[in-house]
């Protein structure tokens, strides 16, 4: 065989072995996208809400002592107590933050459960049937000040 037969015949081999690479990894990109989708976050609008008996139609708010907006979140929500006339709650799975005007919840990690909370601030607001109108993260106090605003609104 001459060297032009050989090289000529390597390279179909090469090409035939790339060509198999390249589909590989296109059908891992393909699936990538067919990947399982994110599921929204919190119990959805219209769910039962869990201790609707201990805390009745409220905000509630998911909070921790070890997040940075959470006190700042906290405080918005104590200046807002009095004018809406919402009861407001605080509730943490473990060590509280102190508040004045806001009902606070130490140690209630079978809620955040319950409520399906991903991460804190998380506000959720339980209407007078019991059930969840609203069930969003609030990174900042605006977060919670808009959230508040659209609930009105509804």
């Amino acid at each position: 065989m001459s060297f032009e037969m050989t090289a000529l015949l390597l390279s179909w081999v090469a090409i035939l072995l790339l060509s198999l690479v390249v589909a590989g990894l296109v059908r891992q990109v393909h699936a990538l996208g067919q990947g399982p989708r994110p599921t929204a976050v919190g119990l959805s609008a219209g769910s039962q809400a869990p201790g609707f008996d201990r805390f009745g139609p409220a905000l509630l708010l998911f909070l921790s002592a070890d997040c940075s907006a959470c006190p700042e979140v906290l405080a918005a929500a104590e200046s807002l107590t009095g004018s809406e006339g919402q009861a407001v709650h605080a509730l943490f799975t473990g060590a509280a933050l102190p508040s004045e005007g806001v009902t606070v919840h130490p140690d209630e990690p079978a809620l955040f459960e319950a409520y399906k909370i991903p991460a804190t601030p998380f506000a959720v607001v339980v209407g007078e049937s019991g059930r969840v109108t609203v069930s969003e993260p609030v990174g900042s106090p605006g977060a919670l000040r808009e959230l508040l605003k659209l609930e009105v609104s509804r």
